[in-house]
């Protein structure tokens, strides 16, 4: 009698501490909840709610369903955007991250200043795009910038050459911008996921007769392949998103040769004040966002382990 007595009161008390910890749990986890509703969740479904009608960004809105959807479908300026995204996201998952895997590599080849290496590549990521876009376009610049150094030299390829002014070149110019500043990032966690590597599949592939290439191949990109899915899907999502430095350098231009859906919402929204119509925008690249989100999902379960 006495046994279950003491058993019942140690479940009690065993009960009672599990339901201070919960609520210990919760109140630490209030004012993340409250900035998640404030900051996500609450700008989220205004902005589901704005789509659906016509807002200048100031006043009342007024609902008009699926006309703005319609609207964009029409939209000319909604695809050339987009199809620069696209332009955009086939850059940068070629050129940054084949320079992340070689620069990579090579810092993994050394022993002696690896530490300096590494702070000088991830030194451009953390530096303000702004600064970044300034330095840029003074480098690039036709009438002072390294065009015309070069020229003063006898190398006049680039002299006069208007990177940012160019309609066919707007586009590429900025991405590169971008690049140097986003591939010292990739650098870093490839070599992250190299160093994780088993040293013993090298030596093995060795034996085997494996050169470089092949251990590249065979053991490389199957050991770092969880980084690599991540870097994939992380590049062509901020590769949607991208805004900034086509804003700061171009605003879109040359006659809209560098506008994408970043800066084509921003101009509906505040210059053209159709917040609502700029909203549907941002709707629909979300949707495309967790298409890709999707894919990847469905590819994991299929066993491409990330």
């Amino acid at each position: 009698m006495e046994a279950g007595h003491a058993a019942a009161t140690t479940k009690r008390a065993s009960g009672r501490q599990r339901r201070r910890r919960g609520l210990v749990a919760w109140v630490f986890m209030i004012p993340l909840v409250i900035v998640n509703v404030l900051v996500i969740l609450g700008p989220s479904v205004a902005t589901i709610y704005y789509s659906f009608t016509e807002w200048s960004g100031l006043g009342p809105a007024e609902f008009v369903g699926l006309e703005n959807y319609r609207e964009i479908l029409s939209d000319g300026d909604f695809y050339l955007a987009m199809w620069h995204n696209v332009l955009w996201t086939a850059i940068f998952l070629t050129v940054p991250i084949s320079m992340g895997l070689l620069g990579a590599f090579l810092l993994s080849q050394i022993t002696r200043f690896q530490l300096f290496f590494r702070i000088v590549y991830f030194i451009p990521y953390v530096v303000a795009s702004v600064v970044n876009a300034a330095l840029w376009q003074n480098i690039l610049d036709p009438d002072r910038g390294i065009g015309s150094a070069l020229a003063s030299v006898g190398i006049p390829f680039l002299d006069g050459v208007s990177f940012f002014g160019s309609e066919r070149l707007a586009l590429p110019s900025v991405a590169f911008v971008n690049n140097w500043a986003w591939w010292g990032f990739v650098v870093l966690l490839f070599l992250t996921a190299l160093q994780s590597v088993d040293t013993q599949l090298y030596d093995a592939a060795k034996v085997d007769g494996a050169g470089r290439w092949q251990q590249f191949v065979n053991v490389t990109i199957p050991g770092i392949r969880p980084t690599l899915v991540f870097v994939v899907l992380l590049t062509i999502i901020n590769s949607l998103l991208v805004f900034d430095y086509v804003y700061i350098i171009t605003r879109g231009g040359p006659a809209g040769a560098s506008e994408v859906v970043g800066t084509l919402m921003y101009k509906e929204a505040f210059e053209r004040f159709e917040a609502g119509y700029a909203a549907a925008m941002g709707l629909g690249l979300s949707f495309v966002s967790g298409l890709i989100v999707l894919v990847f999902v469905f590819l994991r379960r299929r066993g491409w382990e990330i």
